[in-house]
């Protein structure tokens, strides 16, 4: 979600979705962002576009226990089945409630919805908590990725967490694909989806349809 002020222009999320945690906004803000992902899917899906959708939860999210019913009648409302969304969370999510946050996760993923660990390996990451999340995916952080191939540990970084993700019957995604000879090399990892601006950056949703119809 990119904020296109009329005064200061383009404004990144990591300006403003902090205020709106700290005001109690983000509840509102990340189920509107859920309605209109929602509603384009179901559209995609009318013109025989089957994607997925990646949203980022809250810590908020996750400890509401109302959260699931929420998720529930949204994907009912538009006739969805869960698989067209992906709900992203990261490691520091479970910090503030584990036993809470893992109930509504575990409630989340029997709705069908694919849950996706982001940002993996910048927190303070916790095997135990790893292997009881219901995660379908495991995300790189742009911050091993773009430099792998110059910095030894970064390379055994990223090979080691796709091995782990695999063997956790995870897919895996590396963020901050920038070349291609990064792409190249993720690829003969065995890496499963990659992201990046070697690809495209973040678009409008007509441009995004336009760069979809043209991609090779």
């Amino acid at each position: 979600i990119r904020w296109m002020h009329p005064d200061h222009g383009l404004v990144p999320p990591d300006e403003f979705i902090h205020l709106a945690e700290q005001s109690g906004l983000i509840i509102e803000l990340t189920q509107w962002v859920l309605r209109q992902s929602a509603s384009q899917a179901a559209r995609w899906n009318k013109q025989g576009l089957h994607l997925n959708i990646s949203v980022n939860l809250s810590p908020t999210s996750l400890l509401d226990a109302e959260f699931p019913d929420f998720m529930s009648g949204l994907l009912a409302n538009h006739g969805l089945s869960g698989e067209v969304l992906t709900l992203e969370i990261t490691e520091s999510t479970l910090a503030r409630d584990p036993d809470l946050a893992l109930k509504v996760l575990n409630r989340l993923h029997n709705l069908g919805l694919d849950i996706s660990i982001d940002d993996f390996g910048t927190g303070y990451s916790s095997l135990a908590y790893i292997k009881n999340i219901p995660a379908t995916e495991l995300k790189i952080d742009r911050a091993f990725v773009e430099f792998m191939l110059e910095d030894e540990s970064d390379m055994a970084i990223v090979k080691s967490t796709i091995d782990l993700a695999h063997n956790l019957r995870m897919k895996v995604v590396a963020e901050g694909v920038e070349n291609i000879d990064v792409a190249k090399k993720l690829c003969e990892l065995d890496c499963d989806i990659l992201q990046g601006y070697y690809f495209s950056r973040p678009l409008p949703l007509d441009e995004f349809e336009n760069w979809l119809n043209n991609f090779s």
